[in-house]
């Protein structure tokens, strides 16, 4: 879906839903091709009521992550289709106990019986996927058990407001950090290259003395980012955007459209029209960034870098 591929991983909860609605929505065709007449938001309160015991409404609530009220209003419509009753506990008459009806037995094996089939398919789709989404899914769920998506938010967010980010030109104190950055970044995707080495060897003779412009984003006065104007000569663009990367300790903080911003003014400032670059599509929040800075793809390609399978322009 373009959406989640342009999105990413933030956009979890939209992709959850999405998939909980195809689910919900083919589980109850799935209901209707085996004659069971029920509907899928039931399923928990019944699964929980085929052991056989009797339940009260808020221990069903809790056992199936869902409130009281959202419980109460299920066991309503259940009611209503003949499936459960409801009593008084003997040991707690404030206390209402939801039992299995004569109609709600009899639908019991039958949906059980369902059960099975379709968790022999979900095991084959899990084996066919290679993905254990049932193990992702607790393994989030304990996460965010320990601390919440909010918690971490805050966090984060109060984290960055301490921080100081501020982009200034490159100086030879820089080079171990434009060098390691740079290695750091395409080792963790491909390998080296024989050009790589040679521009990150020494960025004073195969940038600068070319016309080219380096940039470093400071946090807190610390280096932690870089991105080059590396000069084009012979061709219809000024410059390439090129070599940007950030540390993985500072990622979250915008560094990257930062950087960039500050690269493409100044492209802007010298006059330069054109600016190309050369990128890869599993990159998806650098392909993001490139295209919400305004850079479009081009039809043809040919591409620098083995690992390339993207170009890029922008016109200024």
């Amino acid at each position: 879906m373009i959406f989640f591929d342009k999105s990413g991983i933030v956009a979890m909860g939209s992709r959850l839903r999405w998939l909980a609605d195809e689910i919900t929505r083919e589980a109850t065709e799935i209901y209707k091709l085996y004659g069971i007449d029920i509907k899928p938001k039931w399923f928990p309160v019944l699964f929980m009521l085929f052991d056989g015991s009797d339940c009260s409404i808020t221990g069903i609530a809790k056992a199936i992550g869902q409130s009281h009220p959202s419980v109460s209003n299920i066991v309503k419509e259940l009611k209503n289709a003949g499936l459960v009753t409801e009593g008084k506990s003997d040991e707690d008459r404030r206390t209402t106990i939801i039992s299995l009806t004569e109609k709600g037995l009899d639908l019991k094996d039958k949906l059980i019986q369902v059960c099975k089939y379709v968790e022999s398919i979900v095991q084959t789709i899990e084996i066919q996927s290679s993905d254990k989404l049932w193990l992702a899914l607790d393994n989030w769920e304990k996460a965010l058990a320990e601390k919440s998506l909010l918690k971490r938010v805050q966090d984060e967010k109060a984290l960055r407001d301490k921080q100081v980010v501020e982009i200034v030109d490159y100086r030879p104190e820089h080079f171990m950090t434009f060098k390691r950055l740079n290695i750091m970044w395409i080792n963790s995707h491909w390998s080296l290259e024989p050009h790589d080495l040679e521009v990150l060897n020494d960025p004073d003779c195969s940038i600068l003395s070319k016309g080219g412009h380096i940039f470093v984003a400071l946090v807190n006065g610390e280096p932690m980012g870089v991105v080059a104007l590396c000069r084009m000569e012979g061709t219809e663009y000024d410059f390439e955007l090129a070599k940007l990367a950030v540390d993985p300790e500072a990622r979250g903080l915008g560094i990257g459209e930062k950087i960039c911003r500050e690269a493409l003014e100044f492209a802007r400032k010298s006059g330069a029209r054109k600016i190309f670059l050369e990128s890869n599509t599993l990159l998806k929040p650098a392909i993001n960034l490139y295209r919400k800075l305004g850079f479009t793809e081009l039809a043809e390609y040919h591409p620098a870098y083995e690992r390339g399978d993207i170009q890029m322009e922008l016109t200024l």
